[in-house]
């Protein structure tokens, strides 16, 4: 069987010029290795206690969804301003021009809860981490961020290490 990062298809200049985009629909519609990958997002985590799983918009969705449904625990989304029907708490965050914000149901962490962060790829880590600092405000303790896509060079997986937080990417790949 192919490895994960075999199946993610890279898709130069989108959305603009100069990226190198990692499509992982690719990878989603591969039965076997979409359920290799879950398994492999959750495997380091086993014997940690995880009580929600705390996926960011929009394929963090996909894959948290399904994390949450193997491991039997909760599922949390973490969206764009305006999206979720409930009152919200909002935290901005950079990006490459200008900033953006995600927000989350103020009664969706409870204090002390264990929380797995999920998302299909880190690159700067600003979305993960305003994420984390949503989670923190209502002092759920995170665990882990698992990822399918690393793209080290910008520094979102130290970014986020700097920060405390355990960070799982199966696959790295290099430029934007």
């Amino acid at each position: 069987m192919q490895g994960i990062k075999d199946k993610i298809r890279t898709i130069p200049d989108y959305p603009k010029p100069g990226i190198m985009f990692r499509d992982i629909t690719t990878l989603l519609q591969d039965a076997r290795g979409f359920r290799k990958t879950i398994d492999e997002m959750v495997q380091p985590f086993a014997g940690t206690r995880i009580d929600k799983v705390v996926g960011i918009e929009a394929r963090g969705f996909i894959l948290g969804g399904a994390i949450a449904h193997q491991l039997s625990i909760g599922f949390v989304p973490v969206r764009k301003r305006g999206k979720l029907p409930h009152k919200t708490l909002a935290q901005e965050y950079q990006l490459e021009y200008g900033t953006d914000s995600m927000e989350i149901h103020i009664d969706a962490i409870n204090e002390g809860e264990q929380i797995l962060l999920v998302d299909d790829l880190i690159a700067t880590g600003g979305t993960a981490e305003a994420a984390i600092k949503l989670i923190r405000h209502y002092k759920g303790n995170v665990i882990g961020g698992s990822f399918i896509v690393d793209l080290p060079e910008l520094g979102g997986r130290k970014r986020l290490e700097a920060l405390g937080v355990r960070v799982l990417a199966l696959a790295e790949f290099d430029g934007h």
